[in-house]
């Protein structure tokens, strides 16, 4: 009896290593300041959007105050929430990205 609870154990574990890495959505905030144009120029550059799709997801931002990028593992998530902060800074907009734990 004592073997099988041990075998459980480990079994119990080692499912619990392999769960997958938690995902983060990447968001922009509407702000009454940054152009449409500029906001579906970051979609198209560093989400890798067709201009069609970034127009969408940048209506949804203007009208709704966010809009979902893509969801991505954490490290990645934080690369892009870096790059577009430091994008829109560099042209001096005041464009707001963050992520959140899906």
């Amino acid at each position: 009896m004592a073997t099988k609870h041990h075998e459980n154990t480990i079994l119990e574990s080692r499912e619990s290593k392999i769960k997958p890495p938690p995902m983060f959505k990447v968001l922009l905030l509407n702000d009454d300041y940054t152009p449409m144009d500029f906001v579906v120029l970051v979609l198209q550059t560093f989400f890798s959007l067709a201009r069609e799709q970034a127009t969408q997801i940048m209506l949804k931002v203007h009208r709704d105050g966010a809009g979902v990028c893509g969801v991505f593992p954490k490290d990645i998530a934080a690369s892009k929430v870096e790059q577009v902060l430091g994008f829109a800074r560099q042209n001096q907009h005041p464009l707001q990205c963050v992520m959140e734990e899906t």
